[in-house]
C-alpha cells in the first residue's frame, strides 16, 4: 500500500512539475501606436483604435497582463504568474507611446516594457541618426515623459542601446547587418570576435550609465535592436545589470525558457484580432512558425560561384527571383565548395581557421535571401565530417578508414572524411562550425548525408581506440563477423555520430541561440531495417537528436523500379513512428544523375500534392538549377500552395 501512493505521490509530483514548466508567458512587440501614414515605418505602426480593441480582446478572453516583477518573481520560486499571462513591450521609445499608448494601459492596468535608445535621447532638440536616415529629436519621448510614467510605476523602461539600432558593414560586399551581433567588416578585414563583444559591451555601458543618469535607475532588461543576439552578447548585458533579454524569435515562453532570450509576437499594422487570436493559440500548443509546414529549396553555392564578381552578383539575382516565384520559405544554403563533386568540402564560402575561402558568400546570399524574397529560414547545409583540409594541416591524415571489401549489394560511403574519433580532427571541425556562425545570420544547420559510417568503417588507430573503451573488439571483422556485436556497435556508432552533431550546433547556438538542426538520412534506412549497420543511421535516433530529419526521398538515385510506389512506401514508414511526420522533410530529387536527364515538373509536382494529401507537412527538392530554369517555378508554387502556412490542404 505504502508503494502504491508513493507511486501516486510521485506521478501526481510529476504533473505538477509538467505543468508549472508548460506555463506560457506571451510577450506582445509593439513599436509605433499610431496610424501607418503617420509612422516612420508604416509596417509596424498599430492604430491607436486596433490597440485599443486588441488589449480590450486580450482581457475579455481571460488573458491576465503582468510585469518585469511578477516574471521575476516567478522565476524565483515566489508567486506563480497567472494562467494566460501577457507581457506588453514597446521597441524605439517614440512619443506617441506617451500620448496614444500609456493612456490606453492605465484604463488596462497593463504594465509594459518600453526600450530606449540613448543616442536618439541625448540631444535636447534637432535630429538624431535613426538607422541609416535622420529623425528629429521631437520624435521621441522626452525626459520629462520617462520620469513621470516612471514615477507612476505602470512603465519599465528598458535598454535598446546607445547607438547598436543601425547597420554595420557585415562583408566586402557591403551588406549592412545588425550591429550588435555582426563582425564589422571595414579596411579589408572583419573585427575579432573580441573586438565585436568589447564594442557591444561598451555600448551597453554608455546607455546604462545615460538612464541611470538620467532617471535614476539602471535598466534589468536588454532588448535586442532587430532581434539579433547571441550568447556573448547576452553575458554582457547579464554583467551589466540586464539578465533579462527580450528578441524576437518565435514560441512560447515557459519556465523551461532561460531569461535572456524571451521571445516576442512581433505586432504590425495589418495584425487583426483573428491572426492575435490564432497566433496566441498556436503559442499555447507550442506550435512555433519555424514548426509550419515547410517548403524547401535546396540551394548549391557552386552553381552561384564564378570568377567574375559581377556575374556572380547577377547569378544571385537570378537566384532571389526564383526563390519569390518558387514560393517556398526555407532554403538550405551551401555554406562549403565541392568543385570536384565527390561530396567533400575543399574550401569554404566563409573567412574560417581551417580551409581555403573560394569566396566571401555565404553572408552575402544567406542575407539577401533574408531581405529580398518571403522566407523565413535560411539553413547552412554544411558536412560534418567531409572535409577535405589542405595537405600540410596537422589533421588532414585523421581520416576515416575504410577496411577492404568485396561489393556486398549496399553502398559503402565514398566521402572522404575525418574521422570522429580524432580529439584533433573534432577540434578542427568545432572551430570551423564556430567560424560558420560568427560568419553569416542564419537559423538552422542541414548537417550533410555525410554523417554516417559504414560497416566497415571506422578503421583508423583513434577509431579502433574507442571502440576498445566501448567494451568491443578493435577488429572490424570480428565485429562485422558476429551478429550480436555488429548491432552493439552500429547503435553505439550512431549514438557517437549524433552527439557530434549536437555538439556542434551548440557551437554554433553562441552566435545563433535559436538554432534549428536538420540532417540528411538516406531512404534505405528508413526502408530496410538491416540499413542502419551499412549506414550508422537510425530514423529513430535521427527523429530524436534534431529538430529536422530530411529524407532523401530520391527513387532514382535507389534505382528503385517503381517510383511511385517507393515514395508511399517511404511514406508508410515514416507514417509508423508516432510524431515523425511533424519532423520529417521528404526531400525530392530534382535531377535523375544515374540517367543524366532533368526530372519532369509535372512529376515533381504530383508527387508533392500526393505527399501532402498522405499527410506530409514539410516537403523540399535539390537540386535548383537557375540557369535551366528546373524546376519551373510556376509549377512548383502551385504544388506547394496545396498546403497552407497553418498546415491546412488547399483544394
Amino acid at each position: 500500500m505504502r508503494r502504491i501512493l508513493t507511486l501516486i505521490l510521485g506521478l501526481l509530483a510529476l504533473t505538477t512539475l509538467q505543468a508549472a514548466n508548460a506555463q506560457r508567458l506571451h510577450i506582445l512587440n509593439y513599436h509605433e501606436i499610431a496610424n501607418p501614414a503617420d509612422a516612420r515605418i508604416p509596417a509596424y505602426a498599430v492604430s491607436p483604435t486596433n490597440f485599443v480593441r486588441q488589449l480590450d480582446w486580450l482581457k475579455n478572453n481571460g488573458y491576465r497582463f503582468v510585469g518585469i516583477d511578477e516574471l521575476l518573481a516567478d522565476r524565483a520560486g515566489g508567486k506563480p504568474l497567472p494562467d494566460k499571462a501577457v507581457l506588453i513591450t514597446f521597441d524605439d521609445g517614440y512619443e506617441n507611446f506617451y500620448t496614444q499608448a500609456y493612456p490606453v494601459l492605465k484604463m488596462f492596468g497593463a504594465p509594459a516594457v518600453v526600450s530606449l535608445v540613448g543616442s536618439w535621447l541625448e540631444p535636447s532638440g534637432g535630429q538624431v541618426r535613426y538607422g541609416d536616415e535622420m529623425a528629429p529629436r521631437s520624435a521621441f519621448l522626452s525626459w520629462p515623459q520617462i520620469r513621470q510614467m516612471q514615477a507612476e510605476g505602470l512603465v519599465e523602461f528598458a535598454s535598446h542601446s546607445y547607438a547598436l539600432h543601425e547597420g554595420v558593414s557585415a562583408n566586402p560586399q557591403g551588406n549592412s547587418q545588425p550591429a550588435a551581433t555582426t563582425r564589422r567588416y571595414r579596411a579589408g578585414r572583419y573585427e575579432t570576435p573580441r573586438e565585436q563583444l568589447r564594442r557591444v559591451e561598451a555600448d551597453l555601458a554608455r546607455n546604462n550609465a545615460l538612464l541611470r543618469k538620467m532617471t535614476g535607475r539602471s535598466p534589468r532588461v536588454m532588448v535586442w535592436p532587430y532581434g539579433s543576439y547571441s550568447r556573448d552578447v547576452a553575458e554582457a548585458a547579464d554583467r551589466q545589470g540586464m539578465p533579462v533579454g527580450l528578441t524576437l524569435d518565435d514560441g512560447p515562453n515557459d519556465r523551461t525558457t532561460p531569461l535572456w532570450k524571451l521571445r516576442r509576437l512581433l505586432m504590425e499594422s495589418s495584425t487583426t484580432l483573428p491572426d492575435l487570436a490564432r497566433e496566441l493559440a498556436l503559442r499555447e500548443r507550442d506550435t512555433p512558425v519555424s514548426e509550419r509546414p515547410g517548403k524547401i529549396m535546396h540551394v548549391d553555392l557552386d552553381y552561384l560561384y564564378d570568377p567574375d564578381p559581377a556575374q556572380t552578383e547577377r547569378n544571385i539575382g537570378l537566384l532571389l527571383d526564383r526563390i519569390t516565384a518558387m514560393g517556398v520559405n526555407t532554403v538550405y544554403l551551401q555554406a562549403f565548395s565541392d568543385p570536384d563533386g565527390n561530396g567533400a568540402a575543399d574550401a569554404a564560402y566563409f573567412p574560417n581557421r581551417h580551409l581555403p575561402v573560394r569566396a566571401d558568400l555565404f553572408n552575402r546570399v544567406a542575407w539577401q535571401i533574408k531581405k529580398r524574397t518571403p522566407v523565413k529560414a535560411v539553413y547552412a547545409w554544411m558536412p560534418m565530417l567531409a572535409f577535405e583540409l589542405p595537405k600540410a594541416h596537422p589533421a588532414a591524415r585523421d581520416v576515416v578508414v575504410t577496411r577492404p571489401h568485396a561489393a556486398t549489394g549496399h553502398v559503402a560511403m565514398g566521402y572522404p572524411r575525418l574521422s570522429p574519433f580524432s580529439p584533433r580532427a573534432r577540434r578542427v571541425i568545432r572551430e570551423i562550425f564556430d567560424d560558420l556562425g560568427r560568419a553569416a545570420p542564419f537559423e538552422g544547420l542541414l548537417f550533410h548525408d555525410d554523417v554516417t559510417l559504414s560497416d566497415y568503417e571506422d578503421a583508423s588507430p583513434a577509431a579502433l581506440a574507442t571502440y576498445r573503451r566501448w567494451g568491443l573488439p578493435d577488429d572490424i571483422e570480428a565485429l562485422r563477423g558476429d551478429d550480436d556485436l555488429l548491432g552493439r556497435w552500429t547503435i553505439l556508432k550512431i549514438n557517437a555520430l549524433d552527439a557530434f552533431a549536437r555538439e556542434l550546433a551548440d557551437v554554433v547556438r553562441i552566435s545563433h541561440p535559436a538554432l534549428k538542426t536538420a540532417r540528411n538520412l538516406y531512404a534505405q534506412v528508413v526502408l530496410n531495417p538491416r540499413a542502419e549497420t551499412w549506414y550508422a543511421q537510425s530514423l529513430d535516433n535521427s527523429l530524436a537528436n534534431y529538430d529536422y530529419t530530411a529524407i532523401m526521398a530520391m527513387p532514382y538515385m535507389e534505382n528503385a523500379e517503381d517510383p511511385a510506389r517507393f515514395m508511399q512506401d517511404l511514406f508508410e514508414r515514416v507514417a509508423e513512428h508516432p510524431g515523425a511526420l511533424d519532423k520529417t522533410v521528404f526531400e525530392l530529387q530534382a535531377t535523375d544523375w544515374r540517367h543524366g536527364r532533368a526530372v519532369p515538373n509535372a512529376e515533381l509536382a504530383e508527387t508533392i500534392r500526393t505527399l501532402y494529401r498522405r499527410g506530409a507537412r514539410h516537403v523540399g527538392y535539390y537540386p535548383d538549377d537557375p540557369f535551366k530554369g528546373h524546376p519551373d517555378p510556376a509549377t512548383l508554387r502551385d504544388a506547394f500552395a496545396t498546403m497552407s502556412p497553418t498546415g491546412q490542404l488547399q483544394p
